[in-house]
């Protein structure tokens, strides 16, 4: 079986995969502080609960985004799973090829994405991940990466605007009855949920008109569930598309 690790800012998705279906998959809280022991022992307690034999693990691929956490991924696959790690990252075989001015400087979460979305949905394409940041990732009709753009998740940015807004008050994310609000806590609702439609909404109308109109939009990310039913270009919400990337990209470099 093949252990997937998804090291996000803010959670570390992992899933096991055996052969091409993934059989569990679960969220921990990213620590940048947290050791290969700590890791290692909340993963295999987790697995253990939900039936997996850790014994079974074979292989793990990483997609890490936090650098403060490397050596305790690494650490964890080679103690309690006894694999060298193949980590996302230069000199790994992608199947895609990947026009930034500088690949190296592409999330490997980003690279994984698009190895997932042409795969399973084709190209041209836009990938949405609604993480800790709001990225945008776009697919030729060939099937390239060509790059992408990226905002401000949209609880960084509610969280920074409780913290410097004295009266305001953290509010349940969630689209209210109507875009006019009449009490501050559905008028921030308002202001973010539908606020964030539109700036998806505009971003994706202007990549489709570089990379063409019928570019499909696949969106994953935690948030992925409460904007999918708002904005109608969103064709797909795919949870596990990095998870799957990461199968792939390990499957690319198995032999």
């Amino acid at each position: 079986m093949l252990l997937v690790i998804d090291v996000g800012n803010t959670n570390i998705v992992v899933g096991v995969f055996d052969g091409d279906q993934l059989v569990t998959d679960f969220r921990l809280h990213t620590n940048e502080r947290a050791t290969g022991d700590e890791l290692g022992l909340t993963t295999t307690e987790l697995l253990r609960r939900r039936g997996i034999d850790v014994g079974a693990v074979s292989a793990v691929a990483v997609a890490n985004v936090v650098p403060p956490l490397a050596r305790a991924v690494d650490e964890m696959s080679r103690l309690y799973f006894h694999c060298t790690p193949l980590v996302v990252g230069p000199g790994i075989r992608t199947g895609i090829s990947i026009k930034y001015e500088d690949p190296r400087l592409v999330g490997a979460d980003r690279i994984a994405n698009a190895v997932a979305g042409r795969h399973l949905y084709g190209a041209p394409a836009i990938l949405l991940d609604f993480g800790t940041a709001t990225t945008f990732d776009a697919l030729s009709a060939a099937g390239e990466y060509l790059g992408g753009a990226m905002a401000p998740g949209i609880l960084i940015s509610l969280d920074a605007l409780v913290s410097r807004a004295s009266k305001l008050n953290r509010v349940e994310l969630a689209a209210p009855p109507s875009v006019i609000g009449r009490s501050p806590a559905a008028s921030m609702q308002s202001g973010f949920v539908f606020g964030y439609v539109g700036l998806v909404q505009g971003i994706v109308g202007r990549m489709r008109a570089e990379i063409g109109e019928s570019a499909r939009v696949i969106a994953t990310g935690g948030l992925a569930e409460l904007f999918a039913p708002l904005i109608p270009e969103i064709e797909a919400v795919d949870p596990h598309l990095t998870l799957v990337g990461l199968r792939l990209i390990h499957e690319l470099n198995a032999d």
